[in-house]
């Protein structure tokens, strides 16, 4: 993050998610950090750099991508994944770009994504007095997105957690016996969002963490279980591919939208970029970390959800784990891989908690700083909880946080971003076209994933109601 800056509001500290995985201690008057390294205290190196890349862009949107390639179509899902690959990485580069020039007229030696969008928006002579409002729209559309990962980690929890606990009974050591490749329900238990509200405590009590350097050796194990359950799927996925025969090429036009905001909310690590190009050795290797990064993600992103696709065919569902089938290694893998993104929920959390609570704390008594903390954590996870209970379906809620927030921070900001910084440095009309044509795309994407994932909401809770009512007529 940056370290200082000669204008006085620069010196604000804006949380990033680069901050979770090498955190500072909280707090009102927090000072800023210096430009923080690792290792030897002089950055991180390319592999480190590189494994945090991987980790700021693999997470629950990965295991969604079958079914949007389902909503896509057989052909046209991957090939859409890698267009949007190449445009998200693209997006990302021009992020860095515009940040090393900002940096270099400002004589600062780092900037984060809302400084770079409120100093670009200082190149534009109409828009400079309201600049400050580049920078905050930036930590909007943060907070929207990361307490909209926290929502889909309620949802992925409950119903994971909720299929092994119906399926216990009926759960065996013989992984080939499920001819169905799905998991039973032998002995239904509650709702799913009662279950999510079983983990609330929990959660709550983990987000009171002082610092996250607490929880790294438990992230580590995370990252280890969520690894070993990822090659446990694509083992099983490869194994039990079917025919393709009669899988659609290319899916219907109204399920477009879905796919692209799975998709997007997948590719959204865009907020790890500055922090982590800030923090290397030799900032210089950047761009190759980011090339070579983005291109294993895209690779994951691409085989997975082609590949879980081929195997489940049209019966899979919100997460793939959900589709693997009554044995005890894959009800393994689902237990491991919540205990992930348990974890994850944290590191997730705190870069919201970290723009919305030390202003407010700020403003209280030295004693009540930390009651107050605590108390608008707590709040903060209970907010959370209660969308995730209003909206329980997991692959809407992917869609539909990825439409709304990531679409902006991955797609429409980067290239409007580089027409403000450049445009009085001669930037050719054909650049100028190939940004607004992107900006254009993610804007589109926007409006159509939004509308299409809000009315999917709609129409499974009225079905569900209606079902409701007739399961109690045939009751009674």
């Amino acid at each position: 993050m940056m370290a200082s800056s000669d204008v006085d509001r620069n010196e604000e500290h804006n949380p990033s998610e680069m901050d979770a995985l090498c955190p500072s201690p909280p707090g009102p008057a927090r000072p800023q950090r210096d430009y923080e390294r690792m290792g030897e205290r002089s950055g991180t190196t390319f592999f480190q750099t590189l494994i945090h890349l991987l980790k700021g862009n693999i997470g629950t949107g990965l295991l969604g991508l079958p079914l949007a390639v389902k909503n896509a179509g057989l052909v046209l899902g991957p090939i859409s994944l890698l267009v949007m690959g190449v445009i998200a990485v693209h997006c990302m580069r021009l992020l860095v770009k515009c940040s090393h020039h900002l940096s270099e007229k400002l004589s600062c030696p780092s900037l984060s994504y809302g400084d770079a969008v409120q100093y670009g928006l200082e190149n534009v002579s109409g828009l400079r007095r309201h600049s400050q409002w580049g920078k905050r729209v930036v930590e909007v559309f943060l907070i929207i997105t990361q307490l909209g990962f926290c929502c889909v980690y309620f949802v992925f929890l409950s119903e994971n957690v909720k299929q092994v606990v119906e399926a216990a009974n009926a759960t065996t050591f013989n992984c080939e016996q499920n001819f169905t490749n799905q998991t039973g329900v032998l002995v239904p238990s509650f709702d799913k969002r009662l279950y999510m509200l079983c983990f609330m405590p929990f959660i709550i009590l983990l987000v009171f963490t002082p610092n996250l350097k607490y929880l790294a050796p438990l992230s580590l194990i995370a990252n280890l279980m969520m690894s070993a359950s990822l090659v446990l799927i694509y083992f099983y996925s490869l194994t039990h591919i079917t025919s393709p025969i009669d899988l659609p090429y290319v899916g219907y036009a109204k399920d477009y939208p879905l796919f692209f905001g799975t998709a997007i909310f997948a590719f959204e690590g865009i907020g790890v970029v500055l922090p982590l190009e800030n923090k290397m050795q030799r900032p210089q290797r950047f761009t190759l970390v980011l090339y070579v990064g983005m291109a294993i993600v895209t690779f994951l992103y691409i085989s997975l959800g082609t590949i879980g696709y081929l195997c489940f065919g049209q019966t899979i569902v919100g997460s793939i784990t959900l589709n693997l089938p009554n044995c005890w290694t894959y009800q393994l893998v689902k237990l491991l891989y919540c205990f992930g993104i348990f974890i994850t929920f944290a590191l997730q959390f705190y870069v919201p908690a970290e723009i919305l609570i030390p202003p407010v704390v700020a403003r209280v008594a030295e004693r009540w700083e930390r009651p107050v903390d605590l108390l608008m954590r707590t709040g903060l996870v209970i907010v959370t909880c209660a969308l995730a209970v209003l909206i329980p379906e997991l692959d809407l809620v992917i869609s539909l946080v990825g439409s709304v927030s990531s679409s902006f921070l991955a797609l429409i900001f980067p290239p409007l971003l580089q027409i403000a910084v450049f445009h009085s440095e001669g930037l050719s009309p054909v650049v100028v076209l190939k940004n607004l044509l992107i900006s254009l795309i993610g804007f589109v994407g926007f409006l159509a994933g939004t509308y299409i994932a809000i009315e999917q909401i709609i129409a499974r809770n009225a079905l569900k109601r209606v079902e409701s009512v007739s399961d109690y007529i045939v009751v009674q």
